[in-house]
């Protein structure tokens, strides 16, 4: 805001002729309406704890030294690490809770997807860079948040969830080109719906184990379930999905370098 008041205040005092006047701070505008689409973004496990955070996209040991000899300590499948240097195949790293140590391969990632409901966009994220912008196809009803199944009697149901997700599975023989298989419902829609009489507490008792142990939840539950993001898209920014998100499959192929069992998807209205 203040170098756009600079920006004013050089303008209208310098000998610009009047009609530039007009032109520049419209100019102005444009590039903030553009910035905004763009803004900054915060991997979703990071809890803004410290630079260069990472995932574990499988469990792994964490050893004391850059050898197999000296066990720390067993690290489960998506905890948070912080990278703190590369020893060849070994990397050091410091857990949140004060342990370093080396884990050996390639199990670490950065990787995340943001998907935008009101901009019809997915973005795909390296910790805080955008390294690329996808357009994207939502549900039936594009506006409201994901809360039962929905049917061909009621397609105002199938709705595209929001919330924060991860990867649960890739299907390169998907029907719709390929799929990238959420973890909806998440404990999130099972809390809401429990309070609304929706499922039973057997459903949502499944439900909070699964996200517990990072397994698939019950998908037969009238909460619905089997959200993907997948191909077959427009590329248009049509509304036609079950709940999914879809894609362009040129996209999804690059998409299928990138993305991994485990990455986390953030969807916001």
């Amino acid at each position: 805001m203040l170098f756009v008041q600079s920006c004013y205040t050089a303008i209208f005092a310098s000998k610009v002729p009047f009609s530039m006047r007009l032109v520049v701070p419209l100019l102005l505008l444009v590039v903030l309406a553009a910035a905004s689409l763009y803004p900054p973004a915060t991997p979703p496990w990071t809890q803004g704890r410290e630079a260069d955070p990472q995932y574990l996209i499988q469990e792994v040991m964490l050893y004391r030294e850059a050898d197999s000899l000296r066990p720390v300590l067993r690290l489960p499948f998506r905890a948070t690490v912080f990278k703190l240097d590369q020893q060849g195949p070994w990397t050091r790293v410091r857990t949140p809770a004060g342990d370093e140590g080396f884990v050996y391969g390639a199990v670490l990632s950065n990787t995340w997807v943001r998907v935008s409901k009101a901009q019809k966009l997915l973005y795909l994220y390296k910790g805080g860079a955008l390294e690329a912008t996808f357009s994207a196809d939502f549900g039936y009803n594009p506006v409201a948040d994901k809360e039962q199944r929905g049917t061909t009697a009621v397609r105002d149901h199938w709705r595209t969830p929001e919330g924060t997700f991860f990867v649960l599975d890739r299907n390169s023989q998907s029907q719709f080109y390929k799929a990238f298989l959420l973890n909806y419902p998440t404990i999130e829609d099972a809390r809401r719906g429990l309070r609304r009489g929706l499922i039973s507490q057997r459903d949502y008792d499944a439900i909070l184990a699964a996200e517990k142990s990072f397994r698939r939840p019950p998908m037969n539950t009238p909460l619905g379930g089997m959200i993907e993001i997948h191909g077959k898209g427009t590329g248009a920014g049509v509304n036609w999905t079950q709940g999914c998100v879809a894609v362009r499959n040129a996209d999804m192929d690059r998409l299928w370098t990138y993305i991994h069992v485990g990455t986390p998807v953030v969807i916001e209205p």
